[in-house]
């Protein structure tokens, strides 16, 4: 990935920021929250949430009804149009989680209807306890020699990373469970609920009454909990005023709840604890954004439809030196550009996006006072040097090409694709330019057979693997305290200071006081150091690429780490390893993964390497898994090629 972010701080006149202010938190973010409630209000939302997804013309539409009203008025036209794309994603990723509890409760249900007690099962299969075991350990041979079989095989597809030892048990279960749903014989489907229900064992000891109706319990609590998180409130906004927390608070004085939904609802309200934030404010297009410098090399910038609001509508950037030189980017490719607009492309700007929001800061006063004006952006790493801009531009040019290839080959055209045709004309002419004044660097070039992989865990946050993916030969493994050298005691160090935020966050959580504890930026600080470590090995030896896990393996990775040391500390007992888990995980913090990966994905960006992405086995060593992320990152590539 090249696209990374760095942020800065604006610094305007009061009469400026009170303007902004006031857009933000009185008119866009109102705007936000009506947008937010009339979708769910809509005849067609329970379609909507079957899809998964809500329409953006849908959206459009409303917010063009709502632009007339007095309190949405005289807004910017970049605001609407933010206003309209943060709708839809927070829709999005909010129909996304309601699909995936539904997917979890059928699981659970289907897994509820299989569980029978022993004896069920005997009255079911008309057989005794001893010929379904003999049965299940029959099915439970032949499958696993089959499993055996075709191992190797899955590990080469697409996919394959998520089958190598990466939790055979998962695999195993799986496999078992869809063959008792496919399998018709009575005694084999009794066989395969006993090896489920058993963890895929045949079980000798006689079953516990007690145990089992515990573990069907805590199934039928898990759904039960489901059933009412998907029940929950849609998207409701941001409540900036705080007079729907009033109004809630008014209802439970005066009012007796109609039923326990209703007192659930008012205490889910009461207890959230609101954003005092507006909505930020997304700038899409790189031309929305106009950058100055003045005689003394300050940078400012202006935003486009904010001149006729404000009497001065520049802001200074104020931000840290180590990223000082992109705004100075920011502002020679704006310069070039707008000297000359019909030469250039704005498709080869190193910004591509940027956000405008208000930073929370704790203080007295008018909150365009108190609170710091933040806009964040989006840069294309790749656009930094002379040789990467060429290979971006070539890029750009095909893609182009293709489109007006494919367009021109339709024939007649409709009015909107005549317009997007001669865009796509205007801009494949533009690219035949290259910005001037890039500095040139040399191109990495790594052995296309050397890759890195890195993985993830919870006691060591990352280890590395030199992988000759050709040959399958490891060349060298390097573990998080090799990375760090002699600053390994700074990764103890962090650690004790997550221990003892904790300590404070639960002794305040007792006395029902404030527990939002900031922690210092030696976390950050060692991210770069490993990032920077990992960078050097991957030039030590003429790496390709790097390989990355993917974030959302995360959860089960760290889970099937704590599970295996749990079982490998006290063998046989469930009860300890449960014990034994939750002190680890008290013990050792999780570090912020997606923070570590982002500080690899920049290192690796101004050095030219290439980054890849692939899902990390969950079971075997963090060098194993290192080292088989890899080997499947080379093996996609060969699929893709062929």
């Amino acid at each position: 990935m090249s696209v990374i972010t760095i942020q800065c701080r604006l610094v305007g006149d009061e009469n400026s920021l009170r303007i902004l202010w006031e857009l933000m938190a009185e008119k866009n973010t109102p705007l936000i929250n009506e947008l937010l409630e009339q979708l769910g209000k809509c005849p067609d939302f329970e379609t909507w949430v079957q899809k998964g997804e809500v329409p953006k013309d849908t959206i459009k539409t409303i917010c063009s009804s709502l632009k007339t009203q007095e309190h949405f008025d005289n807004q910017p036209g970049r605001f609407y149009t933010s206003a309209v794309t943060l709708v839809k994603e927070v829709y999005k990723s909010w129909l996304a989680l309601q699909k995936r509890r539904q997917r979890q409760i059928e699981g659970k249900e289907r897994w509820l209807k299989m569980l029978k007690t022993d004896i069920e099962l005997q009255q079911e299969s008309q057989s005794s306890l001893d010929v379904i075991r003999a049965k299940a350990t029959e099915i439970l041979t032949s499958f696993v020699a089959k499993f055996s079989q075709t191992k190797n095989q899955q590990s080469q597809r697409k996919k394959g990373n998520n089958t190598k030892k990466n939790s055979s048990n998962t695999t195993l279960f799986g496999g078992l469970f869809d063959m008792y749903e496919k399998t018709e014989d009575c005694l084999s489907r009794c066989a395969l609920a006993y090896l489920l229900k058993n963890n895929c064992q045949v079980n000798e000891v006689d079953e516990e009454p007690d145990q089992y109706a515990k573990s069907r319990r805590k199934k039928e609590i898990e759904i039960e909990r489901l059933r009412n998180q998907i029940k929950s409130r849609k998207p409701k906004g941001r409540d900036l005023t705080g007079e729907k927390w009033l109004e809630t608070l008014s209802e439970v004085v005066n009012k007796v709840p109609q039923n326990e939904d209703e007192a659930k609802s008012w205490q889910a309200t009461l207890l959230r604890e609101n954003s005092c934030m507006p909505y930020p404010v997304d700038y899409e297009t790189n031309t929305d954004l106009t950058w100055l410098t003045n005689e003394k090399g300050r940078i400012f910038i202006k935003f486009n439809g904010l001149n006729e609001l404000m009497n001065k509508p520049k802001f200074e950037v104020y931000c840290d030196s180590r990223q000082l030189h992109y705004f100075q980017r920011f502002c020679q490719d704006w310069q070039i550009w707008h000297d000359d607009d019909e030469t250039y492309s704005s498709g080869l700007f190193i910004l591509r996006s940027a956000r405008l929001f208000w930073q929370e800061r704790n203080g007295k006063g008018e909150p365009w006072r108190v609170h710091s004006l933040i806009l964040q952006c989006s840069i294309e790493t790749r656009l930094w040097t002379k040789e990467e801009t060429e290979l971006v531009r070539l890029e750009k040019i095909n893609k182009a090409e293709k489109t007006i290839s494919k367009m021109e080959q339709q024939g007649s055209l409709k009015k909107t694709q005549v317009i997007r045709l001669q865009k796509e004309l205007t801009t494949r002419r533009k690219l035949d330019n290259l910005f001037p004044s890039r500095p040139s660097q040399f191109l990495y070039q790594g052995k296309s057979n050397i890759i890195v992989g890195v993985s993830l865990g919870l006691e060591k946050p990352a280890t590395v693997a030199v992988v000759d993916a050709a040959s399958k030969k490891v060349l060298t493994y390097r573990s998080v305290k090799q990375l760090l050298g002699d600053n390994y005691n700074l990764l103890n160090r962090q650690r004790q200071q997550q221990q003892r935020l904790s300590h404070e966050r639960h002794k305040a959580q007792k006395q029902n006081a404030p527990n939002s504890f900031g922690e210092s930026e030696l976390g950050q600080y060692v991210d770069r150091l490993l990032a920077d470590a990992i960078v050097a090995i991957t030039k030590t030896y003429s790496a390709d690429s790097i390989v990355l896990p993917k974030l959302g393996d995360m959860r089960e990775i760290i889970q099937s780490e704590v599970q295996a040391k749990a079982e490998k500390k006290i063998p046989g007992y469930k009860e300890g390893q449960q014990n034994y888990a939750k002190d680890y995980r008290i013990s050792i913090h999780r570090w912020s993964y997606g923070r570590l990966i982002e500080s690899i994905q920049i290192q690796a960006g101004k050095s030219g390497i290439s980054i890849e992405s692939g899902s990390q086995p969950i079971r075997d060593s963090q060098q194993e898994q290192a080292r088989d992320l890899a080997l499947f990152a080379y093996q996609e590539r060969q699929v893709k090629l062929l």
